[in-house]
């Protein structure tokens, strides 16, 4: 498996950071606003080593049970940072001062994996009370989901802290819902700090994801119930439905992109989005190595660090 080092936004300044430090000090130090926004590699390294062990043993046996929860907690990563940025939101419950993300039009009844979220929480929890936040297990159990279905490694920062606070709205102002406006979806990721090379890269993440037969292009209803079922899970790529690989464009260039979202890729007025569909569906490669800068530079999008939020005790509520 391709492991693939990452030297773009800031991180070669990792090394010169004391491994002495652990996560619960690096809050006191101030490591600069830009490119990774203070997170690091090695937050966990002293207050919680075994961070990536624990991730690793839920998730092996949550998608040996479901392989779905590979590319659930890859899109419930996605779904976290594209509302209010990557800090734990969409995981909060409804309370008497919390209107739950989960409810938003484009969550409801479709985000899943809270259960997998909530097992490794625990086991954290056992191993390192109130040290890793809900925010880095999000990014963390979509970075081993990508692995354990043999797709890219790469290093992912952290030091990411817990929103006390969900916002509907900007659920449903800021996700892009899957319709062929490739102008609109460009849009959506600009909004972000995200372009048209992120938004094609990190589509392939489809390779491992399903969605209801509502969606689904005329095209494909043959994947789907004759009648009724519109809430049926379709693969999208239906070839290797649970593999990570780049069938999914390879799909698309063949005229089989399962969402009208997926196909306008190629058929859309974006020019390098198409060029990049056709290269990725003939060099895995390079779409893995793409996806994986992608996925750190998506995790970037407006954390909580610091003294900001907090390390919640249990991911569905604020402490």
């Amino acid at each position: 498996m391709a492991v693939f080092k990452a030297t773009f936004l800031g991180l070669v300044v990792v090394t010169l950071v004391s491994a002495t430090l652990s996560g619960a000090h690096l809050e006191d130090f101030n490591f600069g606003s830009g490119g990774s926004h203070g997170l690091l590699p090695q937050f966990y390294q002293s207050s919680c080593p075994q961070v990536n062990d624990i991730v690793i043993s839920v998730l092996q046996r949550a998608i040996e049970m479901d392989p779905r929860v590979a590319a659930s907690l890859l899109r419930l990563h996605f779904h976290d940072c594209f509302a209010l940025g990557c800090d734990a939101s969409v995981l909060l419950d409804n309370s008497t001062t919390i209107q739950s993300e989960k409810g938003a039009s484009t969550n409801v009844n479709s985000l899943r994996g809270f259960e997998a979220i909530d097992d490794i929480k625990t086991k954290l929890e056992e191993a390192c009370p109130l040290t890793v936040s809900c925010a880095d297990i999000v990014a963390l159990a979509a970075r081993e989901s990508i692995v354990l279905s043999g797709g890219p490694d790469w290093v992912l920062p952290l030091g990411r802290r817990d929103s006390k606070t969900a916002s509907v709205n900007s659920s449903e102002s800021n996700i892009p819902a899957p319709k062929p406006d490739l102008s609109a979806l460009i849009a959506a990721f600009e909004r972000q700090g995200l372009d048209e090379t992120d938004l094609v890269a990190l589509s392939g993440g489809h390779t491992i994801g399903f969605a209801k037969c509502s969606f689904v292009r005329q095209t494909r209803k043959l994947v789907c119930p004759r009648r009724g079922g519109d809430n049926t899970p379709a693969p999208l790529d239906f070839v290797s439905p649970t593999r990570f690989d780049n069938t999914y464009f390879r799909l698309i260039v063949g005229g089989h992109g399962l969402l009208p979202s997926d196909q306008v890729l190629l058929t859309g007025n974006g020019r390098q989005a198409a060029e990049l569909v056709k290269t990725y569906a003939t060099n895995e490669s390079l779409f893995f190595q793409q996806f994986a800068e992608s996925m750190v530079k998506m995790g970037n999008i407006n954390p909580l660090t610091g003294l900001k939020g907090q390390v919640r005790k249990n991911c569905r509520h604020v402490n």
